[in-house]
């Protein structure tokens, strides 16, 4: 945790207040969220087990972490349905569904321009 007054929070809340890169990636950044958004744009629905079961090498305290800040940020959804065993499926909001183009833009620039053998030109 960092301190809000301190150089670093101060610098990252300017930037991503005026800059629209900056505040897409605070929103999406990371290596679990673009990931778990992908997921819900392709399956519109998804139980947390199914979305842990489809996340291979995440931790059940980092699928949690990162599902509340997406449905902090309101891009995710979580619907509990009242019943026994308790039902939890998520899914994205119109704000969270407005990410799929920019996710299939990046999605095709990676698979045009990433090397086969992962080396990359300096």
């Amino acid at each position: 945790m960092r301190k809000k007054n301190s150089t670093n929070s101060i610098n990252e809340n300017f930037l991503t207040e005026t800059c629209g890169i900056a505040y897409t990636l605070s929103l999406i950044g990371g290596r679990w969220k673009i990931n778990i958004l992908s997921y819900l744009i392709n399956e519109h629905k998804l139980r947390y087990s199914e979305l842990r079961s489809r996340l291979t090498g995440i931790s059940e305290r980092m699928l949690i972490s990162k599902l509340k800040e997406l449905e902090s940020d309101g891009l995710v959804n979580r619907i509990v349905h009242p019943q026994v065993p308790p039902k939890v499926e998520y899914e994205l909001t119109t704000l969270g569904k407005s990410f799929e183009d920019i996710l299939n833009l990046m999605a095709d620039w990676g698979d045009k321009n990433h090397k086969k053998d992962n080396t990359m030109a300096l």
